[in-house]
């Protein structure tokens, strides 16, 4: 009962802070995070990936199987970054990667979409 609790406390601060990180990179920056110079990708990404882990822990708490944990927390994550391509595209990385991010994303969707199905249809 007490991981569980720790688990979910602590999935709810990451997803928080990633959110947070994510929406409002430069005031993340300003008041957790400064340690020039400051890059807005860097925290979009930053946040993709601090709220994949918090859906991950909250999935965790919540869902029965771990796989099926897994796999959201990574849709969460996997999402996030994609847009966060999608915004920043223009400032560095490649031009195929909004796209390509999106493709991967769309499959662990559908992976964790699919195990939620197995997972219901067994019970």
């Amino acid at each position: 009962m007490v991981t569980r609790a720790v688990a979910a406390a602590v999935g709810l601060l990451l997803v928080a802070l990633g959110l947070w990180a994510f929406l409002g990179p430069h005031s993340f920056y300003e008041q957790i995070a400064l340690w020039p110079p400051y890059n807005r990708h860097l925290f979009h990404d930053v946040g993709a990936f601090q709220a994949g882990l918090g859906a991950t822990l909250l999935a965790a708490v919540f869902v029965g199987d771990a796989l099926l944990a897994a796999l959201s927390g990574v849709a969460v994550g996997s999402v996030i970054h994609a847009i966060s391509h999608f915004i920043d595209r223009g400032h560095g990385g490649r031009a195929t990667d909004p796209a390509a991010l999106s493709v991967l994303a769309a499959v662990i969707v559908g992976a964790a979409i699919v195990r939620a199905r197995e997972v219901a249809r067994s019970r």
